[in-house]
């Protein structure tokens, strides 16, 4: 099995504006005591679950299905409906590899909030991670930030060749920026959250936009995006960054890959296309690919004009809160046994090969007694997850960002596949509070923290639970970070002359 196909399986297990509060009440007070709740939007009305306490609503469109004539085109709001829409099953998700109950028609959200609310409560969107391939917005459990008082909406974006390829040099300039339709269908379900979710007793005024992996990316690229600025207040950061975006002509070279894969570069063929065929082609051109991730979005255009760390330097999220940070040893589940095998270019997601090696015998040099396949851990993970977090908090700093928290997630697995390893998304299982059983008590007292330091955060504080030290704010000169474990501390400048060996390291 490739490292490629290997990564996307991991990936797979794994994803008025404003009301008063008044209204709130009135409006919860009519439903909060029924066994199917309604909440009328400004689309038509819906009926949900109750459940512990919750009122979860599945299935919720935000746009028009992108099918026929409109694959491959920007997202649509969603059209009003008549009668009362059930709201109580997952929608498919996204057309993806080795899933299934995959459709194109995708583009939903589900809402989870606490059935009685007082006033109105802060909103936390999720974004799924995937790496822009794969994932779903129902691979996390909402109902324990609801069950904290929060309202939390997870959503669905376009994948792949549906969302991350610039169509416009084979179908016309109506296709431009194509590559964008992923980033532009999480901002148009983030417009539909300021439309409609005071009707869930979310507070529109207090939306934290966040996600993992591809969702991180995509967080650090809203941040960069003008028209998405008045849609949210802060930002959480796992395992992401801001460097794996494409200028024009880069993302034309990946449609050109693409395209070599397909038997018809004749427009009516190609929109004609069955979407396990355009997933056949998309395998075979990512397995092609020199490099990791060639779907990637795209800068350069009226959306990215600049890529996300030069937007965010210039201070497009000046004000907002972030959060942001890391696992120690993300890149274990990639490389899996691999890692006593020197690194390829296949590994590289943000560089070439000739940079990496360029930084990579120093690793020998400050970490002497540590193992081979380690060093490669560790030098990979920094250029795909801890590097390019650094930089995103960097230029958020630098551009006027808000308080802004790091950390890094040191604690490792108890048993498995990466026992001993703090791998790519071991973060959810804390955040989420979905640990494995097998892991010790001391693991489950950390993810009972984590989860409340996240909370804090959304409702508007210094991310903080009983038992962790006080957690200081960022800055680009003492990086004070929380490292996560069995006893957490906050260190300041972690792992400096491993920082070091990155300073100006050209990042692609």
């Amino acid at each position: 099995m490739s490292t490629t196909q290997w990564t996307r399986r991991q990936f797979l297990q794994h994803a008025a504006l404003t009301t008063t509060a008044l209204s709130i009440r009135t409006s919860f007070a009519q439903t909060a005591t029924t066994d199917a709740p309604l909440v009328k939007t400004q689309l038509g009305t819906l009926r949900g679950e109750a459940k512990d306490g919750l009122h979860i609503f599945r299935g919720v469109p935000f746009a028009q299905p992108p099918v026929g004539p409109r694959r491959f085109l920007p997202s649509l709001a969603a059209k009003p409906w008549d009668g009362v829409l059930d709201a109580t099953h997952f929608a498919a998700s996204s057309y993806q590899p080795h899933h299934t109950n995959i459709s194109e028609d995708s583009l939903y959200l589900n809402i989870y909030t606490p059935a009685k609310v007082d006033q109105p409560l802060p909103v936390f969107v999720w974004i799924h991670g995937g790496g822009y391939t794969g994932g779903s917005p129902v691979d996390v459990r909402g109902e324990v930030f609801a069950a904290s008082g929060i309202v939390m909406v997870t959503v669905a974006y376009r994948l792949g060749a549906f969302g991350f390829l610039d169509w416009s040099p084979v179908l016309g300039d109506a296709y431009t920026e194509s590559a964008n339709n992923g980033l532009r269908d999480v901002i148009l379900a983030l417009e539909w959250v300021q439309q409609n979710i005071s009707a869930f007793g979310g507070d529109p005024a207090r939306v934290t936009i966040g996600g993992q992996s591809a969702g991180a990316k995509i967080t650090a690229a809203l941040m960069g995006v003008a028209e998405a600025r008045p849609l949210f207040s802060s930002m959480i950061s796992e395992s992401g960054g801001g460097e794996r975006i494409l200028d024009t002509e880069g993302s034309h070279r990946v449609t050109e890959a693409f395209l070599a894969q397909l038997t018809s570069r004749k427009p009516a063929d190609i929109l004609a296309l069955s979407p396990a065929a355009l997933i056949a082609a998309q395998e075979a051109m990512t397995e092609a690919w020199p490099a990791n991730f060639p779907l990637r979005m795209q800068s350069g255009g009226s959306m990215l004009p600049n890529r996300a760390l030069a937007a965010i330097t210039g201070g497009s999220a000046r004000g907002k809160r972030l959060l942001i940070g890391t696992c120690r040893d993300e890149s274990a589940s990639f490389l899996g046994k691999r890692a006593w095998e020197p690194i390829r270019q296949k590994n590289l997601g943000n560089s070439t090969l000739a940079q990496f090696n360029s930084v990579y015998p120093g690793y020998a040099k400050i970490y002497p007694d540590m193992p081979f396949y380690q060093r490669n851990i560790r030098a990979l993970t920094a250029e795909e997850y801890w590097m390019p977090s650094m930089r995103v908090a960097q230029a958020h700093k630098r551009g006027g960002g808000g308080p802004t928290w790091f950390y890094r997630l040191d604690a490792t697995a108890a048993a498995g596949e990466y026992k001993g390893e703090s791998y790519h998304s071991y973060d959810l299982g804390y955040v989420f509070k979905h640990l494995a059983e097998s892991e010790p008590k001391s693991a489950h007292v950390l993810s009972q923290q984590m989860h409340a330091a996240w909370i804090a955060f959304i409702l508007g504080n210094t991310p903080a639970a009983d038992g962790l030290p006080a957690w200081t704010e960022w800055d680009t000169t003492q990086r004070p970070t929380m490292l996560f474990n069995t006893t957490s501390t906050v260190e300041q400048q972690p792992a400096e002359a491993e920082l070091r060996l990155w300073d100006d390291f050209p990042f692609a």
